[in-house]
């Protein structure tokens, strides 16, 4: 992909990452071939209150409660062209017969796997605990790979030790890892602006920079940038963009409560960008998902056009 050359000026030259963010220009784009194509998914983590497992750990849901299979069924009744499988509510201690079967239910009920995506903290000094963060999103690309998900959501994560030059050097280090490690599966890491160190996108924008791989790309969270204009903000990071995550609220600096994101706004920065792939609808307002869900994913169709 021509896109993953770096600056041949050597600015970024040892991941020392002293691009300004402001006026210089990040990797290329990704160039893609003919018009936008936005196909809808759901992210399990909208229903995170219902599933029977968290993080390895069975729970006991208050109301209505699923396994991923059931999850599955929902967004395949929804009308989506994809499912958002997050990790966090799998079977704990699953094997591989256990996703394989997953990849067969959703391929039977005519639905993709868009995804997965996983919690780490890449922004940690050298030492076993960084290490172990490496290997932990390592094992979540095997099972990526066994799902047929084509992308797995990672964070950057938040300083820790160390300032935040460093704890990027560090984060860049571990993605260009964890990126050639995916990329021998065929699978892509999305960058989520998810806070800590990319929480503005000046910081999303070094370290697309300074990532070499062709496996790499942003997993657009359109809720996450809370600064003084989140959407021109997404609209810098979205032309990197290798899967996009929508909210239903949005809230900018300053501001004290969330409002309504602007779903057709968000398209139009999709289609600006060129962007072909999933929008997975990620609800997170305070509402009985099994309701809610369906009526915004009508919204963001609508704003989509189909």
């Amino acid at each position: 992909m021509q896109r993953r050359h770096l600056l041949k000026s050597g600015v970024l030259a040892g991941a020392g990452l002293t691009l300004s963010g402001a006026g210089l220009p990040a990797i290329e784009p990704i160039v893609r071939k003919g018009d936008a194509r936005l196909k809808l998914s759901v992210a399990a983590y909208s229903f995170r209150k219902h599933f029977r497992w968290m993080k390895g750990r069975e729970q006991k849901p208050a109301g209505r409660a699923l396994d991923m299979r059931q999850f599955i069924d929902l967004c395949a009744g929804y009308g989506c062209e994809g499912t958002e499988l997050t990790s966090y509510f799998f079977q704990g201690g699953a094997d591989d017969a256990y996703y394989n079967g997953l990849r067969h239910y959703a391929f039977l009920r005519g639905i993709g796997i868009s995804g997965t995506a996983v919690g780490n903290n890449f922004a940690l000094p050298e030492g076993p605990a960084r290490d172990q963060q490496i290997a932990s999103v390592k094992g979540w690309i095997d099972r990526a790979a066994v799902l047929g998900a084509p992308h797995v959501r990672v964070f950057a994560g938040g300083a820790k030790g160390i300032d935040e030059a460093a704890a990027r050097r560090m984060c860049v280090s571990a993605l260009e890892e964890c990126c050639d490690y995916a990329g021998s599966k065929g699978v892509f890491l999305g960058l989520e602006n998810h806070g800590g160190i990319v929480a503005r996108a000046e910081g999303m924008l070094e370290i697309i920079a300074a990532v070499k791989s062709p496996w790499f790309g942003v997993n657009l969270d359109t809720g996450n940038f809370h600064t003084e204009d989140p959407y021109a903000d997404l609209a810098r990071v979205a032309p990197y963009a290798v899967n996009v995550q929508v909210k239903v609220e949005m809230r900018a600096a300053g501001q004290k409560e969330k409002e309504p994101a602007d779903m057709k706004r968000l398209v139009t920065i999709l289609n600006d960008s060129g962007y072909q792939g999933y929008v997975a609808l990620e609800y997170e307002a305070k509402d009985d998902p099994f309701k809610e869900v369906p009526l915004y994913l009508d919204a963001l169709r609508g704003a989509i056009g189909g």
